[in-house]
Order: structure tokens, then C-alpha cells, then sequence
């Protein structure tokens, strides 16, 4: 028995910021960022439009594509870092609106690497007897994204994507999931306030503590190793060679990662999904995003072999192969 992904779905907000909205908040242009990072544009949520909108109206898409109701569904996780409040978890709040009265539901925080490792999760939970499992990765990157800041406002955007597992006996499904951390590496990418280690003050809010801070090139250089070592460690885990390999699905971070990892593993750019340059970094949500848009657009079928990989925050990496 292995989880099968029936149903998929996506929600982008209507505010659309291009590089040319961002010319005018901060000394860069169009070129550089396009150049540099391969977006073009990003959207923004709606003031007061918290995660958990977002997540919901994914999960919706989702639901219908699976032709199941929300009341058949026994567990939701939602991976974020950009949740509608310290507590209760954003799945809770998901839950409620959506009706599903018999699931659970908690949060997975792993940054960008949130939604492989929720899907790791439910996955494991539908191998052992959950019936229909919920994963949503969604974010609201502009929420804690510092304006001023030029290396890090060009890169993120808030969307949602969402997936519905169920079992399966057949070859189709979830073949593995593969899932690194490594703390030291904590400060390349971080949110350094707004926690118990340094609570909301005066302070805090004036130093910038409560905005995503990144170092950029440190990051940029361990991102390809890893995505190249843990899309290895997932191929000789099943067996598969990369020629094999249908689409890859990565984590839009940034064009210039994709690429160079694409190159490493040998695997040509026409099969790797990219909707960076309208979305940017998506974080948890991106994966998802990408993936809904991949099926609704025809590039996954049936029987269809696809690797996802991430990277993010933790920092963490991780990996999953579907037999689609």
C-alpha cells in the first residue's frame, strides 16, 4: 500500500507586482532581477488576506479534483513560515472554513522545504491506514519580506498549492520521500525576531528583526550541492536513472539554481517545470504551485515518473519520487 496524489490545487492573489513596480521602491531594474533570478513578476496578498485564505482556496481546487468532500478527509497539514498567527495552527483555521469535521490538522514548519516534508508525513500516515490526507503549502512571503531591502524583496511572492493523497495498491504513488537538515547553516536564511528568542518589542520592530534575512551567495552555493545530492540519493533509491526521470518539479528560487542543478544531474531543461518568472519564490507554496499548473497544463500523465526537490530555511533539503 503506498499514498497516490488524486487531486491537485492552486491560488495565486489578484495583486500582481512586476520588476518594474519594484524599479520604483529600490535602486534595481528589470534586467538585473530578470538576469539574476528569472522573475519577472510576483503577487502580493491582499491587506488583511492572511495564509490560511490562501491555503483554502487551494485546498478547494484540490478537493474538486479529487471528487471528495471535506468531510472524507481524516488529516490536513499545512507547511508554512508565514502562518496567520502563533497559535492555533493555520490548519486549524483551514479546517474550520473548509468543514472538515473528522480531520486533523497542524502546521509543518520547514521553510521552503515544507511542503516534501509535509507530504512525507502524509504519506507515511496513508501507508498505515489514513483514508484521505490533505497537504497544503502556503505563504504569505510579502508579510515578512523588508521592502528596503534589495537582495531579498525581489524575490518573493504569496500563493498556495495543495495536494489530496489517498491509498493506492496499484504502482502509482508516492515511490519515496528523502528529508536533510543541517542547524549549523541556520543563519543563511532566517526570520531573526518575532520568537521566544527575541519577543515582539520596540526595538525589535525598528531593528528589522521581524524580516526575512538571507545570505545570498553562501546560500546560492550550498542550495546546488545539496539539490544535486539529494536528487542522487533519491534516484539509487529506487533504482531509476535520470533518463528515466519524466519532469522534475523544483523549488522556484531561483532560475540560476535550477539550472545548474538541471546541468549537474544531466537532465534537460524541457523537463523541468519552471513558473518562476511569474510567481518568484513562493517558499512552502511553490512546489505545489508548480506542480498544480504542471498538471492542469498537460506536462504530467498518466504513469508519468516525477522528482520534486527543495531547499530552504533550517537550513533544510528534501526530495520526492512519484509514480504519477
Amino acid at each position: 500500500m503506498r499514498s497516490r496524489i488524486i487531486g491537485t490545487g492552486a491560488y495565486v492573489p489578484d495583486k500582481v507586482l512586476t520588476n518594474a513596480d519594484l524599479e520604483r521602491l529600490v535602486a534595481t531594474s528589470d534586467a538585473w532581477i530578470m538576469e539574476r533570478t528569472g522573475i519577472r513578476e510576483r503577487r502580493i496578498a491582499a491587506p488583511g488576506q492572511p495564509c490560511s485564505d490562501l491555503g483554502r482556496r487551494a485546498a478547494e481546487q484540490a478537493l474538486k479534483a479529487a471528487g471528495i468532500a471535506p468531510a472524507d478527509l481524516d488529516l490536513i497539514l499545512v507547511a508554512t513560515c508565514t502562518g496567520d498567527q502563533p497559535l492555533p495552527a493555520t490548519a486549524c483555521v483551514i479546517q474550520a472554513e473548509l468543514g472538515a469535521v473528522k480531520a486533523a490538522a497542524c502546521d509543518v514548519s520547514a521553510a521552503c522545504c515544507g511542503f516534501v516534508y509535509a507530504l512525507s508525513i502524509a504519506d507515511a500516515y496513508v501507508r498505515t491506514g489514513t483514508r484521505h490526507a490533505l497537504v497544503i503549502g502556503a505563504e504569505v512571503m510579502s508579510a515578512i519580506t523588508d521592502w528596503s531591502d534589495r537582495a531579498t524583496c525581489i524575490l518573493f511572492g504569496d500563493g498556495a498549492g495543495a495536494v489530496v493523497l489517498a491509498p493506492s495498491d496499484t504502482d502509482r504513488g508516492v515511490l519515496s520521500t528523502h528529508l536533510r537538515s543541517d542547524g549549523c547553516l541556520a543563519d543563511l536564511i532566517c526570520v531573526p525576531g518575532g520568537g521566544s528568542r527575541t519577543p515582539p518589542s520596540e526595538k525589535m520592530l525598528s531593528e528589522g528583526a521581524q524580516y526575512l534575512k538571507m545570505k545570498g551567495n553562501e546560500t546560492y552555493k550550498v542550495a546546488i550541492k545539496s539539490l544535486e545530492d539529494i536528487a542522487r540519493e533519491t534516484l539509487t533509491a529506487n533504482g531509476v536513472s535520470i533518463e528515466e526521470v519524466d519532469l522534475y518539479v523544483p523549488h522556484q528560487a531561483n532560475v540560476r539554481i535550477i539550472r545548474a542543478v538541471a546541468e549537474r544531474l544531466g537532465l534537460p531543461l524541457e523537463k523541468v517545470f519552471m513558473n518562476i518568472d511569474r510567481y518568484g519564490n513562493t517558499s512552502a507554496a511553490s512546489i505545489p504551485l508548480a506542480l498544480d499548473e504542471a498538471v492542469r497544463t498537460g506536462r504530467v500523465k498518466d504513469g508519468n515518473l516525477v522528482m520534486m526537490g527543495a531547499f530552504g530555511g533550517g537550513l533544510t533539503w528534501a526530495s520526492a519520487l512519484v509514480r504519477w
